[in-house]
């Protein structure tokens, strides 16, 4: 059975205030992830609820936080600044909770591209790597890399969980892209699923399914992670 969550709050901007974070920590836990969620839905989305539950069965505990906008109840996204700046203080905040566990990062679509911008910009201190649960290179029918340009000055391992029918990453622009990038990033393609990861009939699995594959990815890439950090 997966650990309790515990509630938490910090400071996300001095101009955002305060906003809820989850910790989820299983006994024997290996590693904590700081995940952040997507724009649609907050900490508390089915997916993020699911994920977390599945990696602390995997031993992997994890920092759910809100951003500004979902905790104030808004719709759209706070402008990126303040996104990035929110990432920061999620790292830092994780950081003070669990100080024995190695630090990972990222996050669910807008998330995990808040959090890559944030490490490219300045490292996020004490995180050994970064992973992406549907990384979202480009907008439905406006495909381009643009938005993945800041991935090459990261320098850390990464792992990206993408699916064939990602309508926010197409594969034939996401992989040349991750080809240039140092140290080379891991990609780990779930087939038929979409940017939910919601599989086809089909297919012949169910979503929950899917979801165990890029669960037990994860895993696998925090301990190779953790052991060369």
């Amino acid at each position: 059975m997966s650990a309790q969550a515990t509630e938490h709050r910090f400071v996300a901007t001095q101009s955002s205030g305060e906003v809820s974070a989850l910790l989820v920590r299983p006994e024997a836990a290996r590693a904590l992830y700081v995940f952040g969620h997507g724009a649609g839905a907050g900490m508390r989305h089915v997916f993020m609820e699911t994920v977390a539950g599945k990696l602390s069965d995997l031993g992997v505990a994890t920092f759910r936080y809100n951003f500004p906008f979902v905790e104030a109840g808004r719709r759209g996204p706070n402008h990126p600044p303040i996104l990035v700046k929110t990432v920061r203080s999620a790292v830092t905040e994780a950081a003070s909770l669990a100080p024995d566990l190695p630090l990972l990062a990222g996050g669910k679509s807008m998330g995990g591209r808040m959090t890559s911008t944030a490490a490219s910009k300045d490292a996020l201190p004490g995180v050994l790597g970064l992973a992406f649960f549907g990384f979202p290179l480009h907008a439905p029918g406006k495909d381009s890399d643009e938005r993945g340009a800041h991935l090459a000055d990261v320098g850390l391992p990464m792992l990206f969980l993408q699916g064939t029918r990602d309508r926010l990453a197409r594969l034939d622009f996401l992989e040349p892209l991750l080809a240039c990038v140092k140290p080379r990033p891991t990609l780990h393609v779930v087939d038929s699923a979409d940017h939910g990861f919601h599989v086809t009939k089909k297919s012949g699995r169910t979503d929950d399914e899917a979801l165990d594959e890029i669960c037990s990815q994860f895993s696998e890439w925090v301990s190779e992670t953790t052991k060369s950090g």
